[in-house]
């Protein structure tokens, strides 16, 4: 059985300015801003959270399945897609979009200013799912309609999914972040999205995690805490090597989220294979840049956690 990973795929374009904004912008000036940035350092990474959630799941050996619509620049990353052994069944080409591009300038203390352009993401409400061989899904950011619609087809196809609103989450007002925990099995959040989620619906944690499965909402460098059964579990975080880069954290984690729920695991190793994954990636520039075998893995994990990863 394989897991239907719905969302967008991007490509990031990331610069770094070898200075700081604010001695560039004047703050009396800001309703006339016109400024440019020599950035002479910038990579290109291929992202987007159905993108990084399955190269993720793929990493740990976990089948899973993308599904998303992408534009007529798609070559190269479909490219990286089937060296990395990502199924590209489930993403559909639109010539008339480009695919969804994230420009992002970061400066020396670490602000940042991005534009985003969705693309073809705005079309990805036109794909159905697929239900042969799913056992579980995700709503993962994507265009408005296309995660209304796909949790409605979970739902009604009766498929667990986890509702994983992420960059996705101002779309949507109290009433429908409602429907989608009711149509969920799982959400999964960071503690931001968390208290815009709990602000909106007016519920508070143990009142959603009463609602799903498991309620999953990640801490940052304290770990996480997953909400099931009526008890919160906090689980810790492995301690990365290396602060290269915390894009595609979330996206990581939730490739180990995936991982142990295809795998019938208890919350407590699951919950410590995501902060796993979630520890290698921060460790790499990119989101789609880490690499380990199984063998790697599993002795990290009995390293960091004491015991060993079945």
């Amino acid at each position: 059985m394989s897991a239907l990973i719905t969302g967008s795929f991007a490509y990031d374009s990331i610069m770094v300015f070898p200075g700081q904004f604010k001695n560039e912008i004047l703050p009396d000036q800001v309703h006339i801003l016109n400024v440019a940035f020599l950035v002479p350092e910038m990579r290109r990474e291929f992202g987007g959270c159905a993108g990084n959630i399955a190269y993720n799941l793929k990493l740990l050996g976990g089948e899973g399945q993308p599904m998303g619509t992408v534009g007529s620049d798609f070559d190269d990353y479909a490219a990286w897609m089937d060296k990395q052994g990502v199924s590209r069944e489930l993403v559909k080409v639109n010539p008339d979009y480009y695919t969804a591009q994230a420009y992002i300038v970061t400066d020396m203390d670490d602000n940042q200013i991005t534009a985003f352009h969705p693309g073809a993401m705005n079309a990805a409400h036109e794909q159905k799912i697929v239900t042969k061989g799913v056992s579980i899904g995700t709503v993962s950011p994507d265009g408005r309609d296309a995660m209304i619609q796909h949790a409605e087809q979970f739902a009604e196809a009766g498929i667990p999914f986890i509702f994983d609103p992420g960059q996705g989450l101002p779309m949507f007002d109290g009433d429908a972040l409602k429907t989608f925990i009711d149509q969920a099995s799982y959400v999964a959040v960071n503690s931001y999205e968390a208290q815009v989620i709990t602000d909106r619906t007016g519920m508070t944690l143990e009142q959603i995690a009463d609602r799903v499965e498991a309620l999953i909402v990640t801490l940052g460098g304290e770990g996480s805490a997953i909400y099931t059964g009526g008890k919160k579990l906090e689980v810790p975080t492995a301690k990365p090597e290396s602060l290269a880069d915390p894009t595609g954290c979330g996206d990581a984690y939730r490739g180990g989220i995936l991982y142990g729920l295809l795998n019938g695991m208890d919350w407590e190793t699951t919950g410590r294979i995501a902060g796993l994954m979630g520890a290698i990636k921060i460790e790499r520039p990119g989101t789609q840049n880490h690499k380990f075998t199984m063998d790697e893995f599993r002795a990290r994990f009995k390293k960091e956690f004491g015991y060993e990863l079945k």
